[in-house]
C-alpha cells in the first residue's frame, strides 16, 4: 500500500493521465496518419494507372480497327498496338493488354504473357468497359498472394459514339505496401521515444494543464447555458493555446450559425406568411403540419393543422398517397363555397420530402390560383369558336349560290343578278370581320399606334352623323348634336374616335325604331375629361346583357345582328381605341326605353384648347 501512495497524488495522476493521453493520440494519430497516407499513397498509385490507362485509350483508338486477333499486322510484323503497349508500359510489376470490342486481347506489354494474345479477357470489369463505363477498378490478392491493382478503360472510336475495345492494365502493389510498412515501423520507434520524454516532462507540465482544463470546463458550461460571450484565456501558444483558441474560434461560429439559424427560420416564416401561393407540408401519414396564411385563405379553413390534406383540399387520397410514396403530382381543383361565391381553380403541386437516412418523411402541397388563366383559356376557345362560325357561315352561303350559278342560274340574267349581289354582301361581310380581327389583334399586341391631332369636336360630331344620313333619312330618325360651349377642339386621334363614334351611331340607328331620335353630345364632365355620347331612343339591353356587352362576338339579338351584317366586334373595337387614349367607355341602358354609351377621354393642359 505504501507503494501506491504517490500514485494517489494529483500530480502523479495527471502524469499518468498525459501518458496515457499521449498514448492514445499517438495511436490515433498513427492510425489516422497511416490510414492516410496509405489511402495517398493508393490513390496517387491509382489516378498514375488511371492516367496511363486514358492515355493509351486515346493512342488506341485509331490503332485498333487494323489490328488482328494475332496481335500482328497485316504483313507479319509486330503490330503497331503491340510497339505501343511495350514501349509505354515497359515497367516492374505491371503489364497492360489492349482488348477489342468482343473482348479478345489485341496486344500485351510483357513479352512472357504473349500468348494472351487472341484469347478472350473474361474479367466482370472488362465486361462494364466494354458496355461503356468509364471508371472500373479493383484490388485483389494474385494467387501467389501478391497485391494487384487492376484498371480497365473503355476505347472509344474516332468520332467517340462507340466503344471498339478496351485497354486492361494490371500492377503489383507490392512496393507500396512495402513502403506502408516502413513508415508505419518509424512511427512506432517515434511513438516509443516521445512516451519516453513525455514521462520525464509529465512533472513539469502538469501543472501547467489544470488551469486550462478548468477554464475550458467553466467556458463549455457557459455556453451549454447559452452565454457566448466569454473567452476562454489564451495562455501561450502551445496545444493548450490551439485548443483554447480553437474552442474561442467554435463558440463565435457557433453563436453566428444560431444567429443564422434563426435569421432563416425568420426569412422562412416571412417567405410563407406573404406568398402568393397556399403552402401545406404534411407529415408520413398526410397529416398538415404547417400551411401559410394563404392556403388559410384560399381553403376558408383557419384550423387546418392537424387534419388531413385530402380533407382539407377536397380531393381523394390517391394524390396524397403517390406524393408520400415519393411521385410528383399535379391537377386541378374546383372550389366555390357558395353559389353566390366565385368559382375557384387551383393548381395542385404535390411534391415528397425527403430525408436523406430516412427516405419519404412528408409531402409538400403548393395551391396556385389559376382562375384568371382558366378564364382566359375558355375566353380564348370562345373567340376560336366565334370567328370560325362567323367565317363559316359567309363562306357557305358564298358556296351555295355559286354552286347555283354554277348549275344555270347565270341563264337567267335577274336571279343570277340577285345571285351574285348576295355573294357581293356576304364577302363584304368577311371583310368586315377579318378588318375587325386585325383592328382588336393590332390593339391587343399593342402595335396600334395613335396618331393624335388637334381636332374641331364640332365638326368631328357633324361629320359623323353627315355619314349616316341616308339611313336616318330612311328611318325617320332625328338627330340632335350638342357640343358645350367653350369646348372647341381636343388632341385626339381623328381616325380612331371616328371608328368609334361610327360604331355607336350605326348601333343606335340599326336598334332605334323608325321616328325616334339620337343624342350625339361632347361636354367636359366633372373631372376635366371630353364625355362623348351617344343616346337613343331604341329598344334598349336587358340588364342580364350589360356586363357582357363589350364582350367580343357578344350580340344581345344574335339572328337580328346578324341580319344587319353586324360582325359583333364594334362595341369591343371601340373600347379598344378609347382605353388606348387611356380613357373609359360606360353604357346605361333600358329595355324599351333606349340606350346611352359614354367615352370619356382624358385632356391635359396641352392637349386641349379653350377659347
Amino acid at each position: 500500500m505504501k507503494l501506491l501512495r504517490p500514485f494517489r497524488t494529483i500530480q502523479a495522476k495527471l502524469i499518468i493521465m498525459v501518458l496515457l493521453l499521449i498514448l492514445i493520440a499517438l495511436q490515433l494519430i498513427g492510425v489516422y496518419f497511416i490510414s492516410t497516407m496509405k489511402n495517398s499513397l493508393i490513390e496517387s498509385f491509382t489516378n498514375n494507372l488511371n492516367t496511363q490507362a486514358q492515355m493509351l485509350t486515346l493512342l488506341a483508338g485509331s490503332a485498333i480497327d487494323n489490328q488482328d486477333e494475332t496481335g500482328t499486322t497485316e504483313d507479319g510484323g509486330e503490330s503497331e498496338l503491340g510497339r505501343l503497349v511495350g514501349n509505354l508500359f515497359n515497367i516492374n510489376g505491371a503489364e497492360a493488354q489492349v482488348l477489342d470490342a468482343s473482348g479478345r486481347v489485341l496486344a500485351t506489354s510483357l513479352a512472357e504473357h504473349q500468348s494472351y494474345v487472341g484469347r478472350k479477357n473474361t474479367s466482370l470489369l472488362v465486361s462494364r468497359a466494354l458496355q461503356g463505363i468509364n471508371d472500373n477498378t479493383e484490388e485483389i490478392i494474385d494467387t501467389d498472394n501478391i497485391r494487384k491493382k487492376i484498371v480497365v478503360k473503355p476505347v472509344m472510336n474516332d468520332k467517340k459514339d462507340k466503344v471498339v475495345g478496351a485497354v486492361y492494365i494490371v500492377a503489383s502493389m507490392s512496393e507500396l505496401y512495402q513502403t506502408v510498412e516502413r513508415v508505419n515501423q518509424i512511427f512506432v520507434t517515434g511513438m516509443l521515444l516521445a512516451l519516453g520524454l513525455t514521462a520525464l516532462l509529465g512533472i513539469l507540465i502538469a501543472g501547467t494543464i489544470t488551469q486550462p482544463i478548468k477554464a475550458l470546463t467553466r467556458q463549455a458550461t457557459a455556453v451549454a447555458e447559452g452565454r457566448f460571450e466569454e473567452r476562454v484565456p489564451v495562455l501561450g501558444k502551445d496545444e493548450i493555446g490551439q485548443l483554447s483558441t480553437a474552442f474561442n474560434e467554435m463558440t463565435d461560429r457557433l453563436s453566428e450559425a444560431l444567429s443564422v439559424n434563426e435569421e432563416e427560420k425568420e426569412k422562412l416564416s416571412s417567405i410563407l406568411s406573404n406568398m402568393s401561393d397556399g403552402v401545406l407540408a404534411t407529415d408520413e401519414i398526410g397529416r398538415v403540419i404547417v400551411a401559410n396564411r394563404r392556403a388559410r385563405t384560399m381553403l376558408s379553413i383557419e384550423d387546418i393543422e392537424g387534419r388531413t390534406a385530402s380533407e382539407c383540399l377536397d380531393i381523394d387520397k390517391a394524390p396524397i398517397s403517390e406524393a408520400l410514396n415519393g411521385r410528383e403530382t399535379a391537377l386541378l381543383i374546383h372550389r366555390q363555397l357558395s353559389e353566390d361565391e366565385e368559382h375557384l381553380v387551383f393548381r395542385l403541386t404535390l411534391t415528397p420530402i425527403r430525408r436523406r437516412d430516412k427516405g419519404v418523411v412528408g409531402s409538400i402541397a403548393v395551391l396556385h390560383d389559376v382562375t384568371e388563366s382558366e378564364k382566359l383559356e375558355q375566353t380564348r376557345r370562345e373567340f376560336v369558336a366565334n370567328v370560325s362560325h362567323e367565317l363559316r357561315t359567309p363562306l357557305t352561303t358564298i358556296k351555295s349560290y355559286a354552286e347555283a350559278l354554277d348549275d344555270g342560274a347565270m341563264e337567267e340574267p335577274p336571279l343570277a343578278e340577285r345571285f351574285v349581289g348576295v355573294i357581293r354582301s356576304e364577302t363584304e361581310r368577311m371583310i368586315r370581320l377579318v378588318t375587325d380581327l386585325l383592328h382588336l389583334s393590332r390593339f391587343d399586341s399593342r402595335q396600334a399606334q395613335l396618331r393624335r391631332q388637334m381636332t374641331d369636336l364640332a365638326e368631328m360630331t357633324e361629320d359623323v352623323v353627315d355619314r349616316f344620313s341616308l339611313q336616318l333619312r330612311q328611318k325617320a330618325i332625328t338627330v340632335r348634336v350638342q357640343v358645350e360651349p367653350g369646348l372647341q377642339k381636343a388632341w385626339i386621334d381623328r381616325d380612331g374616335i371616328d371608328q368609334v363614334l361610327d360604331n355607336l351611331m350605326s348601333n343606335a340607328i340599326k336598334y332605334t325604331l323608325d321616328g325616334g331620335s339620337i343624342i350625339l353630345s361632347s361636354r367636359l364632365n366633372d373631372a376635366g375629361q371630353l364625355s362623348i355620347s351617344v343616346k337613343d331612343t331604341g329598344i334598349g339591353i336587358p340588364k342580364k346583357d350589360l356586363a357582357h356587352i363589350f364582350d367580343r362576338f357578344y350580340r344581345v339579338d344574335k339572328a337580328r345582328s346578324r341580319s344587319m351584317g353586324g360582325t359583333g366586334l364594334g362595341l369591343s373595337i371601340a373600347r379598344e381605341i378609347v382605353r388606348a387614349h387611356g380613357g373609359s367607355i360606360s353604357i346605361e341602358s333600358e329595355l324599351n326605353v333606349g340606350t346611352t354609351v359614354t367615352a370619356t377621354l382624358p385632356l391635359t393642359q396641352e392637349g386641349s384648347e379653350h377659347p
